[in-house]
């Protein structure tokens, strides 16, 4: 038997959901990938409601949708979603097999207790270690925020990246320079931050995740 096809609202709510929007943040750079993201939940929310007013729409359940289980990498264990002004905690990994060679981004969010909400892993393709690494702090970023989270403690084992962000090095590379504006524009959509560079062991969930992301192809 045949799928039936897919609503305007489900569309909407999977690219609000998976879609990296390269092309699209490079083309309106004054927005970050959050808020575009907002954005399009909320045209899927106003397309649902027409659906539902013309009895289109499908029966939603109440759970969390597990299918956030397949290209972002997303975890199914728990995935509460947080309230606005609540704190989360986002930990960030990157991993490159021959810097350059094959990459994967990773992060984990959770709660400042330790309870784990989200783990997160995206491949990348070819990429050097370093833009891994922002990769997983960008993937982790716009997930928290996406949760509703405007408190955020930013943990990572890169000290070149948590440096650069707390403002006490410089970003040389010039092919990092987007990266760090991007990851910028993130932080500065949450009401507090804090940054902090890790020992390597306590990031071994989020190391996890972005050599999970190059294995499994996520």
């Amino acid at each position: 038997m045949n799928a039936r096809p897919p609503l305007p609202s489900e569309v909407l709510e999977f690219l609000a959901r998976e879609e990296s929007f390269a092309r699209t943040l490079a083309a309106f750079p004054s927005i970050g990938e959050a808020q575009l993201r907002r954005m399009l939940a909320a045209v899927a929310d106003a397309a649902r409601q027409r659906e539902a007013a013309s009895g289109a729409a499908p029966q939603r359940d109440s759970a969390p949708d597990a299918r956030a289980a397949t290209r972002s990498g997303t975890s199914a264990a728990k995935p509460t979603r947080a309230t606005p002004g609540r704190r989360l905690v986002v930990w960030f990994d990157g991993a490159s097999r021959g810097n350059p060679g094959p990459a994967g981004a990773g992060a984990v969010i959770s709660t400042p207790e330790g309870e784990v909400i989200a783990r997160l892993g995206r491949f990348l393709g070819p990429q050097t270690n370093n833009v891994a690494e922002y990769e997983g702090l960008l993937l982790g970023l716009s997930h928290a925020l996406t949760l509703g989270a405007d408190e955020l403690e930013v943990r990572g084992d890169s000290e070149l990246l948590v440096r650069q962000l707390q403002g006490r090095y410089q970003v040389k590379a010039p092919h990092l320079k987007p990266y760090f504006a991007r990851a910028a524009a993130l932080l500065k959509q949450a009401a507090r931050v804090k940054l902090v560079h890790v020992p390597r062991e306590q990031n071994r969930d989020a190391d996890e995740m972005s050599n999970r992301a190059i294995d499994e192809r996520m």
